[in-house]
């Protein structure tokens, strides 16, 4: 009867400890933002069909996330290469040096430079010139939320499209 008591204190101290620990892995806030994605050259020079399913990657091609507090200053700015698949992936602290929380909707993802001299004219395909909002995460996980934008996208110059305005009165300049 003793061995019988003995057991039954030990299972409830074991399912004690089991019980906290899921409802700690579940209650902890994430740590980390990780943003992913892909830049790619776009050739307007070729036929439609190449032109949209055709891009390459660009391999060195710099991205880069900027974090704002509420009042507009900056609190976090990190970057990263592309890999030879045009891939990027960075990874954020959510928390600052500070210990002070970085609210992911306060970041924003852009393109920065490409190295390659013939794809090197920033285009605004999802938003990779202007600079794309972290918005809605594809994984909450643990310690981790992910983001994956993009596809980014650069062509050649000879695709730019020069800046005209218009005055008014029918005259670009």
């Amino acid at each position: 009867m003793a061995i019988l008591k003995y057991a039954v204190v030990l299972l409830m101290i074991v399912l004690g400890c089991i019980h906290n620990t899921v409802e700690a892995s579940f209650s902890e806030e994430p740590k980390v933002i990780r943003v992913d994605g892909k830049v790619l050259c776009q050739d307007c020079t070729q036929g439609w069909n190449e032109w949209i399913h055709g891009a390459r990657p660009i391999k060195g091609g710099k991205v880069s996330v900027t974090c704002m507090d509420e009042r507009r200053r900056v609190v976090y700015y990190g970057s990263d290469l592309t890999d030879e698949m045009g891939q990027f992936d960075l990874t954020i602290n959510k928390y600052t040096i500070h210990g002070r929380e970085l609210q992911a909707n306060g970041c924003s993802v852009r393109l920065v430079s490409s190295p390659d001299a013939t794809c090197n004219v920033l285009t605004d395909f999802a938003g990779g010139r202007s600079g794309v909002k972290l918005q809605r995460p594809n994984l909450v996980y643990r310690d981790l939320v992910k983001y994956t934008l993009g596809p980014f996208y650069y062509t050649t110059p000879m695709c730019e499209e020069p800046d005209t305005h218009d005055d008014g009165k029918g005259h670009n300049y």
